[in-house]
């Protein structure tokens, strides 16, 4: 089925090249890079990224297993971790060659088990060791009995080693930050010596490779909303290029008289006679009802026009009283970073998650 949705989610493909470069350039030439196209590629499209970045970076990660299944039948031969893999989803797992993020030691021990059952030996694995973020991962104390049952077996091995940052844009946090850092350092060397491989470690995310590229940098860093255009600070994201665009077309012009109301619960009421233009995008769209009455705005002709009352579901009305504008005009959703990050600013939420929010019923378009 052709996807003939008038609204569009442009995506630049040189801007994403730029970007990693430009967090190439702030790495040592031997560091590799592991590209986290996640959630449809943090809401962009992650098959074409993927395809477009398999000869430039050394790893995918993904976050669930139905992630890793779309980039192997997309025909990705590049190494993808898995980064929140469930013990039901081994089996496919392995059987597809994408390799598990081990964060505990039930997970740990229905790996070894699985690759048994599957008589596959030496299979890649990835430990995680929880520094400070605290949402997965092994401790410290967890060491010892970790080694005993990777050594005890030969099913499987420790690809690499790794850990979270969990406030690498916060400077105000880098105490914090070092400390995690130097604890991983210790955990990572003291569990390297007790194995009879020699893993890779990584540590370091987008802010990360920014702000600690000099204390954490290892063997490779995860870099995922910079390819993407944002550093999580003005003057990093000046100088990536801009990656998404949400376009879509004005359907209909109608004036308003003083009095009258536009959309649901009458949210909004003119006080003089204005003029709106409808708009084919909703909060099934992605666009959340939050930046109703006022609070986000589109670029029409260059000119920005607010949202009047309540997002609808699959529509949206915007205040073009003052702008010369045509039905069947372009209309910019999401003109660039400075729009996102503004719109984010004003619904006190930050630019992942009205990127993740984008709905796959929205056109990608390659550009």
């Amino acid at each position: 089925m052709g996807n003939n949705h008038v609204t569009v989610l442009e995506i630049d493909l040189n801007a994403i090249e730029h970007n990693l470069n430009e967090f190439k350039s702030k790495l040592n030439p031997e560091t590799k890079v592991m590209a986290v196209v996640k959630a449809f590629g943090y809401g962009s499209n992650a098959l074409e990224i993927a395809k477009f970045l398999a000869p430039k970076v050394a790893y995918f990660a993904v976050a669930y297993l139905d992630e890793g299944i779309d980039l192997r039948h997309a025909g990705i031969k590049t190494p993808i971790l898995v980064l929140h893999p469930q013990k039901i989803n081994l089996e496919q797992i392995i059987k597809l060659n994408l390799e598990p993020n081990v964060y505990s030691i039930t997970l740990l021990k229905a790996v070894i088990e699985e690759t048994k059952s599957l008589k596959v030996r030496n299979y890649p694995i990835h430990i995680k060791f929880n520094t400070g973020l605290n949402r997965l991962g092994f401790t410290k104390k967890d060491i010892p009995e970790i080694s005993a049952l990777l050594n005890s077996q030969n099913s499987v091995f420790v690809k690499s080693v790794f850990s979270h940052i969990a406030a690498s844009e916060d400077l105000n946090e880098r105490e914090f930050t070092l400390a995690q850092i130097n604890n991983f350092k210790k955990i990572s060397t003291q569990f390297i010596s007790q194995l009879s491989t020699t893993p890779f470690r990584h540590m370091l995310n987008t802010s990360g490779i920014i702000n600690y590229a000099s204390e954490a940098q290892f063997d490779m860093v995860r870099l995922g909303i910079g390819l993407y255009g944002f550093a999580n600070e003005d003057a990093e994201t000046a100088k990536l290029r801009n990656v998404i665009t949400l376009k879509s077309v004005i359907s209909q012009i109608n004036t308003i008289e003083k009095g009258d109301t536009v959309g649901y619960n009458r949210a909004f009421k003119a006080a003089e006679t204005v003029r709106t233009a409808t708009i084919p995008i909703g909060h099934a769209d992605g666009i959340s009802r939050q930046f109703g009455n006022g609070i986000g705005y589109v670029y029409i002709n260059g000119e920005k026009a607010p949202i009047v009352g309540n997002v609808c579901m699959d529509m949206m009305m915007v205040n073009v009283t003052d702008i010369d504008c045509n039905e069947g005009d372009e209309v910019l959703i999401f003109k660039d970073q400075d729009h996102i990050e503004e719109l984010a600013k004003r619904t006190n939420t930050i630019p992942y998650e009205l990127l993740t929010a984008i709905s796959q019923r929205v056109k990608r378009s390659l550009k």
